[in-house]
């Protein structure tokens, strides 16, 4: 995969530069602790005619990258989660016109950086994969009744996943279901724990793939 690096955010790309006009554009965020090469892994379980920009978070942080500061798991820091997103939109702002549609991926404090994104500048998406985390809740971000309508949302994650703080999990639930205005399709794993799933790739692949993306 080419690799490159935009000043503010590094990204691993799954298409040559001269390949990408035209092409739906997804933004793939990995989890706390990982990077944008090792998420880049699941590329061939992904839709082929999209272009995939896996994202490199911007703090380092034990041998990996973070999106954010905490106040404790998947509690992000207002200004930290505001401040990673100013750098993405700002680098969304150079890319986006060139692409048919701009979608996110976000596993793990990925799903809770895609869901700032979301939450902040929703018109912006066609689309949003949320796997394996939470929204991020009392972190300044507007969660209005109706504020995802016309956006598609895949939620998908193991109940028994004990990772991510069961409150905020039940909060994402009962918010995405009942408050949001997403077109949401929720699905669960049994047995997944917090983790990324062939099953649940081939989900995200349809998801992505479908008409309006």
């Amino acid at each position: 995969m080419p690799y490159a690096e935009q000043s503010p955010l590094v990204v691993h790309w799954s298409r040559a530069e001269t390949e990408r006009d035209g092409t739906p554009l997804l933004v793939a965020l990995h989890g706390r602790g990982a990077d944008e090469r090792t998420f880049s892994e699941i590329a061939p379980h992904l839709p082929e005619d999209t272009t995939i920009a896996f994202v490199r978070a911007p703090i380092a942080e034990d041998g990996g990258y973070a999106w954010f500061a905490n106040r404790g798991i998947g509690r992000p820091v207002a200004e930290s989660i505001a401040d990673s997103a100013e750098r993405i939109f700002g680098w969304l702002d150079g890319e986006a016109a060139r692409h048919s549609s701009v979608s996110l991926l976000g596993f793990s404090g990925g799903m809770a950086m895609a869901g700032g994104l979301l939450l902040a500048e929703p018109g912006r998406f066609a689309s949003a994969a949320l796997l394996s985390g939470t929204l991020p809740w009392d972190a300044g971000l507007p969660s209005e009744p109706g504020r995802l309508a016309g956006v598609r949302v895949l939620w998908a994650r193991d109940a028994q996943d004990t990772v991510i703080p069961a409150d905020l999990v039940s909060r994402t639930g009962e918010w995405l279901r009942e408050k949001s205005g997403a077109d949401l399709d929720e699905r669960v794993y049994p047995a997944l724990g917090h983790a990324i799933a062939a099953a649940e790739l081939a989900d995200v692949r349809d998801f992505l793939g479908a008409p309006g993306n």
